[in-house]
């Protein structure tokens, strides 16, 4: 279902959404008034067509002389080629300036757009699926990117020659002129009606885009889950019927649209002939020459066409609005995790970072009425080991959270190296702080610059050592292009372990003083974890690292434990003195090493 923050407001019923463009266009205040000025002079090549058409009949066609006929001719027919050549030069150059604004306006908003979500706060992405923000990245700015490139400028240079050919009407036949006024009333009043429909069918259909585009998102970062259980076929259906529902939403919005445009083509002709019908019997009584009526005839034809053209644009224009607002409420969504006014430095660190929790309470936005963590204090030395353990919900991956802030907490107050996370700027507290999650990330790249992710100006050579550290350099060396090896989406061409030790690899590289490690090797294979284990063990000299791990016999050997449950911290100590204590921490050491044998006791996560 799609996030409720991002639908699309009243105001986006009108044309007065697209304001929220300006500031894109306008960067390019140069390019838009050659584009106004190529549209205005191809407007108004167009307008002098029909005054050149009146005299090539009234001075070629109707002189008496034959010699002057030819002369004539030749005469207007050159001028009509220069008009004619005048327009296409005109109009070519309003074409390129418009698509190229179009083009660049829609590369701009893309790019904000995207930038702006990859700095939300993961509150941000539990309410809002993946797929609706991609579907705004590309149905609604290509939406967008149709109205700035190419209806907008339809509509002006329409309303160009609507206005100049009702102003030459005006001049050369009045009475033709108010005959056509009436028809033209007409004709805009249930275009009105019309527009109205289209408008909210055009809204509806761009949710139901939204809805097919999320749920494609999602199964196909889920195909080995989804395959695991024989569902390819139920979700193919779930997706069609999201597809057909945007397609019979589509079919709605077409079928009236296609009444319109059927009632203002009848509307246009029959304009077209009334004037043609005046304007011959105007001739017939001598009132008018031929070629008037021939000049005539053209300027009711491109007032009522010029109508015609802007009513179609201007349901293009609410399908736009429609689109520009649901991005503004994109752009307009503020991350609640920001940077202080003025951040604090961080003092300087010899060894690992000093890590303190005071009374830390803290509710996830998703689950207001479950405190994940309640009056939670804890205190980390530097070059410290810590590991906390617990049963699942815990707040044990909470605490990991609150220390990259992620997440503000509630109350209590978390702190690096005796400064306030809050106080910090994100960049320099993400800087400090190295993670290797549960769930490894492997991005769409090769070897190389998936481990250079942790430190992008490292060298080659950088990145060979610390894949050594983390026992990748083996595996990577025996690809089929070593470090050069495309690793596919997400990772889809490594095992389970081989990800993991290309994540770790990339956290030695950063070498940050403060490690945090979430279930590090809980995807590793027993040879797997021994070495990266080891690795690991390497990797924690000299910094503090905190550990979050289910499996006991990983983490026995750490300088403390602290065992939380419920959100509450409720034992702290060392491996034995928790065993001995005969608590929580005794009973899932007890269950866990009759399960399975202790494996070597080093500290991981």
């Amino acid at each position: 279902m799609a996030d409720k923050n991002l639908t699309p407001r009243a105001a986006a019923d009108t044309p007065r959404s697209l304001s929220g463009l300006v500031p894109f266009l306008r960067p390019y205040k140069l390019q838009i008034g050659l584009a106004i000025l190529f549209l205005v002079l191809a407007a108004g090549a167009t307008l002098v067509l029909p005054i050149a058409l009146k005299s090539l009949i009234d001075g070629g066609l109707v002189a008496a002389d034959p010699g002057q006929r030819i002369m004539g001719l030749r005469d207007h027919f050159l001028a009509l080629f220069g008009v004619g050549a005048a327009l296409g030069l005109f109009s070519a150059a309003r074409f390129y300036m418009v698509t190229w604004i179009g083009e660049r306006v829609t590369a701009d908003l893309r790019n904000a757009v995207y930038a702006h979500v990859v700095e939300q706060s993961p509150e941000f992405f539990e309410t809002t699926q993946t797929g609706e923000v991609l579907s705004r990245l590309t149905t609604d700015t290509t939406l967008v990117q149709t109205v700035v490139g190419s209806s907008l400028s339809m509509g002006l240079r329409n309303t160009v020659m609507g206005i100049g050919a009702m102003g030459m009407l005006v001049i050369t036949n009045p009475y033709v002129m108010g005959q056509v006024l009436g028809i033209l009333v007409l004709v805009v009043l249930p275009s009105v009606y019309f527009g109205r429909r289209v408008r909210g069918l055009s809204r509806a259909s761009q949710d139901r885009v939204a809805d097919s585009s999320a749920i494609a998102a999602e199964v196909l970062n889920a195909i080995p889950v989804v395959q695991s259980y024989v569902q390819e076929h139920r979700e193919a259906r779930r997706f069609a019927s999201a597809t057909e529902a945007a397609f019979d939403t589509a079919r709605k919005r077409n079928r009236v649209r296609s009444m319109l445009v059927a009632f203002i083509i009848t509307a246009t002709f029959g304009a077209l002939l009334w004037g043609l019908y005046q304007g011959t019997q105007a001739v017939l009584r001598g009132d008018i020459t031929a070629g008037h009526l021939g000049q005539t005839v053209v300027y009711v034809l491109i007032l009522v066409s010029s109508v015609a053209v802007l009513s179609e644009v201007y349901g293009d224009l609410l399908r736009a609005a429609g689109a520009t607002e649901r991005l503004m409420d994109l752009l307009a969504t503020r991350s609640p995790v920001q940077d202080p006014a003025a951040p604090k430095p961080l003092p300087p660190v010899t060894g690992g970072s000093a890590v303190t929790l005071d009374a830390v309470t803290f509710h996830y936005p998703s689950r207001p009425q479950h405190a994940s963590l309640r009056e939670v204090s804890l205190a980390v030395h530097p070059g410290e080991t810590v590991a906390l353990v617990g049963p699942s919900g815990a707040g044990k991956s909470t605490v990991l959270q609150l220390l990259l802030r992620y997440y503000d907490t509630e109350r209590g107050t978390v702190a690096i190296d005796g400064v306030p996370v809050r106080e910090l700027a994100l960049a320099d507290l993400r800087g400090r702080v190295g993670i290797v999650p549960q769930d490894s990330v492997v991005f769409s790249a090769n070897a190389l610059e998936n481990i250079r992710y942790g430190k992008p100006d490292a060298s080659d050579d950088e990145v060979v050592a610390a894949a050594t550290a983390a026992f990748a350099h083996d595996f990577i060396s025996a690809l089929p292009e070593g470090y050069k090896t495309f690793l596919g989406e997400r990772g889809v061409r490594l095992s389970g372990g081989q990800r993991q030790r290309i994540a770790i690899a990339r956290a030695i590289l950063k070498n940050p003083p403060l490690l945090l490690l979430d279930e590090a090797t809980s995807a590793l294979d027993a040879e797997s974890e021994r070495m990266v284990q080891a690795a690991l063990e390497a990797a924690m000299h000299g910094r503090t690292t905190i550990v979050v791990a289910h499996r006991l016999a990983t983490v026995q050997r750490a300088d403390r434990i602290i065992v939380l449950d419920h959100g509450r911290v409720i034992e702290t100590g060392t491996h034995t003195a928790l065993v001995a204590r005969g608590g929580l921490y005794a009973r899932l050491a007890a269950m866990q090493f009759d399960l399975e044998p202790a494996s070597p006791a080093l500290v991981a996560g």
